[in-house]
Parts: structure tokens; C-alpha cells; sequence
């Protein structure tokens, strides 16, 4: 317990220092050294090294400022990953490791995802309508075009509201394709959301495209499965209560919600206006690994 307590040789050596520059004292290094359990040498080789110390932390500090202008880009917070893809977007190299001590060090913190409770509700609807697991989580193994994701995330905002987002995600080229927003779960905004895509992304679909989901009510209804083979796609469904099957749509709510701030928003017309924001941003500004 002892050794818990005891103070670290650096602040021991701090404390030394400033007893020596006193006015009155008539203690020695010598002395002082030994009542602290520090030698002598490692005393002078700390005021020595002064000018190192100085310098690191005038690094670190310039260092962290980049770190800080990256986490701040327009306005929406990242993870350690996005501000390593944002730096090297600004033509600066700063490994993983550094970011994360240095984010520690100034008291920098990410928030934290969490559970999405739609997921549940989805997992709990029964249905027979299931379409066939084409993907496989084969998601970037056939090219643009070919395999696109869709889900259902909910955003709250003026503190007790509720909306509800649609998106239609390429899984290739990791581009939202389309995108809807709700104040209600009722089916048209997703049904809208494929009619978005085909508006904008008609002549970049195949014969063959294959719109995966999972096995939530509005999946399964008449009304979306009519939809899509009057449209031409294929449809095929995830395993039920198996997240990792659509994971990177997930992924994508996931970060959205860690970037995205709805706090000051109090109409569902200013939730829409932040949206289209985040989606211009992430299409076009965010970077991410593969």
C-alpha cells in the first residue's frame, strides 16, 4: 500500500527545487535528496533534461492543436480513426498510437455508441415474408452498383422527440445512395427512400442489384417487397438477431449518432436541415479505412 502512495521521483524532484529557492533555506541537496528516497545524481540529470521536458510538451501541444482542428472539422466529433483519415486528407502523417496519448493526455474524449433499441423491436416482429441471405457479408466483393444496404436508425432531438431515418447505403463504395427522414415508423418513408434512389441512381444499377435488409416488419410487408419487384431489384435479408450480417450499416448509424448532434434542434424541419448536412459531409468530406 505504501508504494501507492508514495510520490513518483518527479514530483519529489519538484518539490526539491522549489525548497532550494527559498529565500530562508538552509537545507542541502544531499539531505533533501535522501529524506525524499532519491539520489542525488537522478536530482541534477531532472534539472538538466528542463530544457527536453519544455521542448516535448511544446510538441505535444502543437501536435494536439492539429488533432484538435481535425476533431473539430465541421463540427461533428470523431474517433480516434477519423482524425488519423483527416490528418492525412491535411498532408500530415500522426500515427494511431500518438493520437490516442495525446487525446489522454489534453482530456480529450470521444463519445461512446450506444444500443440501438429498434434492434430489439425489429428482432421481436414475426413474419414468414423472409427473403433467401444472398450476401453473405460478401459486401465489397461485386463491385459498385451491386449490393446495396438499407435500415431504419431513430434520432432524437428537442430533448423528448422522436424521428426515424431510412438510408440506402452502397456497400462498395461505402456512398449513401438515399436517404429519408420520419416522424413516424408507418412504411411510406421507406418506400420513399427507394423511390430516391431510383430518382437519382437509376442508370448506376445492374439487372441483378440486390437491396439487403433486415427482417423488420417494413421489409417484409406487400407494400415494400411490390415495390421492388416492380422495380427490378433483387431483395435478400439478413439472419434474424445476427447484427454482424448488416454491419456496415451499423457501422454507419453508429458513427452518425457519435457525430451528429440533434440537441438544438426543436422542429423535425431542423432535424431534416442537419441531416442533409451530415449526408453532404459524410458523401463527400469524411474519410474512413476499408
Amino acid at each position: 500500500m505504501e508504494g501507492k502512495t508514495e510520490a513518483a521521483p518527479k514530483k519529489k524532484f519538484r518539490l526539491i527545487k522549489e525548497i532550494t529557492q527559498r529565500d530562508n533555506n538552509e537545507l542541502n541537496i544531499t539531505w533533501l535528496c535522501e529524506m525524499a528516497c532519491v539520489s542525488r545524481s537522478g536530482y541534477y540529470n531532472w534539472l538538466k533534461s528542463k530544457d527536453n521536458r519544455n521542448n516535448k510538451e511544446t510538441r505535444d501541444r502543437a501536435d494536439f492543436e492539429l488533432i484538435l482542428g481535425a476533431y473539430r472539422f465541421r463540427g461533428y466529433d470523431k474517433g480516434r480513426r477519423g482524425i488519423y483519415m483527416r490528418l492525412l486528407h491535411m498532408g500530415i502523417v500522426m500515427n494511431q498510437k500518438k493520437i490516442n496519448r495525446l487525446m489522454k493526455k489534453y482530456h480529450l474524449f470521444c463519445p461512446i455508441r450506444k444500443a440501438n433499441p429498434y434492434r430489439r423491436m425489429a428482432k421481436a416482429l414475426k413474419t414468414d415474408a423472409v427473403s433467401d441471405n444472398l450476401v453473405k457479408r460478401e459486401f465489397r466483393e461485386h463491385g459498385p452498383g451491386m449490393i446495396l444496404l438499407t435500415d431504419i436508425t431513430y434520432l432524437f432531438f428537442n430533448h423528448v422527440q422522436k424521428a426515424y431515418l431510412s438510408v440506402i447505403k452502397d456497400a462498395f463504395t461505402m456512398q449513401i445512395l438515399a436517404y429519408a427522414a420520419s416522424e413516424s415508423l408507418e412504411v411510406d418513408f421507406v418506400l420513399e427512400t427507394v423511390n430516391l434512389l431510383f430518382e437519382k441512381h437509376k442508370a448506376d444499377l445492374h439487372t441483378d442489384t440486390i437491396l439487403y435488409s433486415d427482417q423488420g416488419c417494413h421489409y417484409t410487408s406487400i407494400s415494400f417487397r411490390q415495390l421492388l419487384k416492380d422495380k427490378e431489384l433483387r431483395q435478400s435479408m439478413s439472419r434474424r438477431g445476427n447484427c454482424w450480417d448488416n454491419a456496415p450499416q451499423e457501422s454507419f448509424f453508429g458513427h452518425m449518432k457519435d457525430e451528429i448532434s440533434l440537441k438544438e434542434c426543436k422542429t423535425f424541419e431542423a432535424v431534416c436541415y442537419c441531416i442533409d448536412d451530415y449526408m453532404d459531409y459524410y458523401n463527400n468530406e469524411r474519410y474512413w479505412q476499408s
